[in-house]
């Protein structure tokens, strides 16, 4: 390393600490640029990518279909502001989510926003005026966000909540299915009878908030069954389904929507991350008698469906359409490798390429050490789960056979090591 680069580096880092609140939690990582599955620091220092902008890369950093898109727009308007003027680049996309949803009924609209908890916190401010009800169901293991709300109705207490209370009202959480950790989906489904008998009037409740797989919670996919038979409970009081695929969504699992495999349509669906290509967007999307059931001016925000997001979303749409076989070939991969490396106790679950290893321990000490030392040798990882005992695998689907093979044994060395 140069003068020069040890420098740049040390000058970043020291930056960080004067002006950067602490409260982010960063890696020692100056990223100088990225491309496909790789990143360079700016010590020229090449990492595979198994992180994936914490799940906004999945078709890969820098496509180059968003990278026109962005030109292109750049060189019209920056910014309007959808409540100040309409552009068909947020029209457009509300349209491919239309024809994406997974949602029940025909006619689907949507609305933009800039982050992913912004659009969870819309999609229960939409069940509630839909149905005239305030009360909102959320799982053990979720994540759904850091503003008030959907920090509330998330479950891991550190780092997300500790300290910052009191928290939103009328938030209630029973147990999701983790076969890994003795819950059943019979427990799951008893735990929401007995939220209604215990805590909740049902007919009070404007819906139910659930990730198809459990994200920041482990990587924790709903069993076969589960989402069937909560939508069928739901639909016995009048409670929608609001299935959350900010980080599970754009094509994570294989499909667009990670919901597609299960036998069920849900009432909204929250999207986010790669949607965007890289640049902040996500969105609520769900049949127009749900949607609309909002006043004019009840949703909007100044940055929500920015044109440069819009554009690039566009791109990231088009791209989804091809993706699928690729997304399925790293899946596959991806669990024969990983149910092989896996140490004794752990298990290695997921959907298509949203896969993870959780040990048997249940501290995050040795998720740090391998995640630590991973970066040292090249590769980026990250770790998650309500102990932060889980490995997670986020890798872009640009990534090439050999990049994916040298990560893998990168990461195999570290878990026999």
């Amino acid at each position: 390393m140069s003068l020069q680069e040890r420098h740049a580096t040390e000058s970043v880092q020291e930056a960080r600490e004067r002006y950067v609140a602490r409260g982010i939690s960063t890696p020692p990582l100056v990223v100088a640029k990225a491309e496909g599955a790789r990143i360079w620091d700016v010590d020229g220092r090449e990492y595979i990518d198994f992180a994936g902008g914490l799940g906004c890369a999945n078709l890969g950093h820098n496509l180059p279909a968003v990278v026109d898109a962005l030109h292109a727009q750049v060189d019209q308007y920056l910014h309007q502001c959808f409540m100040v003027g309409m552009y068909e680049p947020y029209v457009e996309v509300c349209r491919r989510l239309a024809e994406l949803s997974p949602n029940r009924g025909d006619n689907q609209k949507s609305v933009l926003l800039s982050a992913g908890a912004e659009a969870v916190e819309n999609a229960v401010k939409i069940a509630r005026v839909a149905t005239g009800r305030p009360a909102v169901v959320v799982f053990d293991n979720a994540f759904h966000g850091r503003t008030l709300l959907s920090m509330t109705m998330t479950s891991k207490v550190v780092p997300y909540k500790a300290g910052f209370g009191p928290f939103a009202p009328e938030v209630y959480r029973t147990p999701a299915p983790y076969p890994f950790r003795g819950v059943s989906e019979d427990d799951a489904i008893a735990g929401l009878k007995h939220l209604f008998k215990g805590d909740v009037d049902p007919y009070s409740v404007a819906c139910a908030v659930l990730e198809p797989v459990q994200g920041e919670g482990g990587f924790i996919p709903m069993t076969p069954d589960f989402p069937k038979r909560l939508q069928e409970l739901l639909d016995e009081y009048g409670i929608l389904y609001v299935n959350d695929e900010v980080q599970s969504g754009c094509g994570r699992t294989g499909p667009v929507w990670a919901i597609e495999h299960y036998d069920v349509q849900p009432d909204l669906t929250v999207s986010g991350k790669t949607l965007g290509g890289g640049l902040p967007l996500a969105g609520v999307t769900g049949r127009a008698e749900v949607m609309d059931a909002v006043p004019p001016g009840g949703l909007g925000g100044t940055f929500g469906g920015n044109p440069l997001s819009c554009a690039a979303a566009i791109a990231i749409l088009d791209a989804l359409e091809g993706a699928r076989p690729r997304a399925e070939v790293i899946g596959n991969r991806l669990r024969e490798r990983l149910s092989a490396m896996a140490p004794a106790g752990s298990e290695v679950r997921g959907l298509g390429p949203m896969v993870a290893i959780e040990l048997p321990v249940q501290n995050g000490e040795e998720t740090t050490r391998i995640t630590t030392q991973a970066r040292e040798q090249g590769l980026m990882l990250l770790s998650c789960g309500i102990y932060g005992n889980v490995i997670r695998i986020l890798v872009p689907f640009a990534i090439a056979d050999e990049e994916l093979e040298r990560g893998l044994d990168i990461l195999e060395g570290l878990l026999v090591g």
